[in-house]
């Protein structure tokens, strides 16, 4: 009798210990659908995995139906009070309407959210950015790609309303002007990471000012911009911190602003794909100035020859894994042995596919 009331109190130790204890472990390791399916297997499991505000902190609805409704229920939950991440790219039947009544109904759970995500929810417009920023007062990073209903209205709402952001994702948003950029540098020093793909508007004008506003930036995404100029483009080397600039497609970038960008020492990743206006001689500036290059694309420049191949190598060897010179015709094919002699960490090349 006394042994079974030994592995029964051993028994009792494991179910209010241990189990817990694993479980913890290991919900932590699953998808937010995964943890929302275990929540309706038992009111045991129910309440062990509420109990755990960690698991909590993200609300997943990227790509659901219904997203709006879904959102609003998930926030009126005290599971959700804490919630720093919400994730609704490309979730569909998310409205203005929505995020207004989250401002008004669900204030208290937004306090603490740090991520927004709206990439693709493109029946959002200024109105709703109005409403949803006014109740993330600690929001740092915010993304919209995508999205042509937003204008210079609602970036003004979000540095009325949102102080601390770091990182801005504004991809394809075809309606912003030099207006949004001009806010963005006055109200973000502190900005780390912004990307301006396809926002057409945009002029020298708008980017020098976050050239100037921004010195914390390091990551520039100018993916698909052909209007900006050497003017604004030599101001880049401002960004003594800048580790990421893509320039696809920068078609008037000289190899007098290239040489002005090589200033920017700490540049890992350089994206030239389409700089067509390129030669040797950008190419070398950037070679004897960024010497901690890990990636290079020289797509379709054909200006560049192997001599600035040649510098490349004998500067960045050691550090680029990256490198596509694809349609580069000046640079001589080498097959991938050849290649690796003169950049021996190589592991992804492209040459004349």
């Amino acid at each position: 009798m006394e042994g079974e009331d030994v592995e029964a109190a051993k028994e009792g130790t494991w179910s209010r210990e241990t189990i817990p204890k694993v479980l913890k472990i290991v919900s932590s390791r699953l998808s937010q659908r995964d943890l929302i399916s275990l929540l309706l297997v038992s009111p045991w499991l129910n309440g062990t995995l509420v109990s755990y505000p960690s698991l909590w902190l993200l609300l997943d609805l990227r790509e659901m139906n219904n997203a709006g409704n879904r959102l609003i229920a998930a926030l009126s939950l005290p599971r959700y009070r804490h919630v720093k991440q919400i994730n609704l790219e490309f979730a569909q039947d998310i409205e203005d309407k929505h995020l207004e009544l989250i401002k008004n109904k669900c204030l208290d759970s937004l306090q603490n959210l740090e991520v927004l995500n709206l990439n693709g929810c493109q029946k959002i417009s200024d109105k709703g950015i109005e409403a949803i920023t006014s109740a993330c007062p600690n929001l740092k990073v915010f993304s919209i790609y995508w999205n042509v209903r937003v204008t210079d209205i609602g970036i003004a709402h979000l540095v009325k309303n949102c102080k601390h952001i770091v990182d801005l994702n504004f991809s394809g948003c075809k309606n912003l002007s030099d207006n949004s950029l001009q806010l963005v540098a006055q109200n973000y020093p502190e900005l780390e990471l912004l990307n301006l793909t396809r926002c057409v508007k945009l002029t020298d004008s708008g980017l020098q000012q976050i050239l100037h506003g921004c010195p914390c930036l390091h990551s520039l995404n100018l993916y698909a911009l052909s209007s900006f100029t050497d003017e604004a483009y030599k101001r880049i080397s401002f960004l003594s911190h800048l580790k990421f600039l893509d320039l696809c497609g920068g078609q008037n970038l000289s190899d007098e602003g290239l040489s002005c960008i090589a200033r920017c020492k700490s540049l890992l990743s350089l994206n030239l794909t389409w700089c067509v206006r390129i030669t040797d001689v950008g190419v070398i500036a950037v070679a004897q100035g960024c010497t901690s290059l890990e990636f290079l694309s020289l797509f379709g420049i054909v200006g560049v020859t192997d001599k600035c191949l040649e510098s490349l190598s004998r500067t960045c060897s050691n550090t680029i894994t990256t490198l596509d010179v694809n349609g580069c015709i000046g640079i001589k094919k080498r097959s991938r042995d050849e290649l690796l002699q003169l950049f021996p960490k190589l592991q992804c090349f492209k040459v004349h596919s």
